[in-house]
């Protein structure tokens, strides 16, 4: 599902206009990222909470040679679901199948 398609969903059910509905959209996912640039941190109650967590320098070992690899330190964003969340995919069978022509 894209962006594009929640805007869809959300103007008709709201009936409203595609293009206002997608402003929504990137309004809602921009005070998302704004948050996090902010506090390191936004919660969703029933769906989730985003994190920004620093990730420590490490070797790594590359697979095909056996090669040690130095991995720099960095920044992440991380993804916990809400409780809600967890218990509905808990329900699933699996990943969901694509729709023919979705990539």
């Amino acid at each position: 599902m894209t962006k594009k398609d929640i805007a869809k969903q959300i103007a008709s059910k709201y009936g409203i206009d595609q293009v206002i509905a997608k402003r929504a959209v990137q309004d809602v996912f921009d005070s998302i990222v704004d948050s996090l640039l902010h506090s390191g941190r936004m919660e969703l109650r029933n769906f989730g909470v985003f994190e920004v967590k620093r990730r420590a320098p490490r070797v790594a070992r590359n697979p095909r040679t056996n090669e040690q690899v130095s991995v720099p330190a960095k920044t992440v964003v991380v993804f916990q679901a809400g409780k809600k969340l967890a218990e509905l995919a808990s329900r699933l069978d699996g990943p969901p199948q694509k729709d023919e022509g979705e990539e």
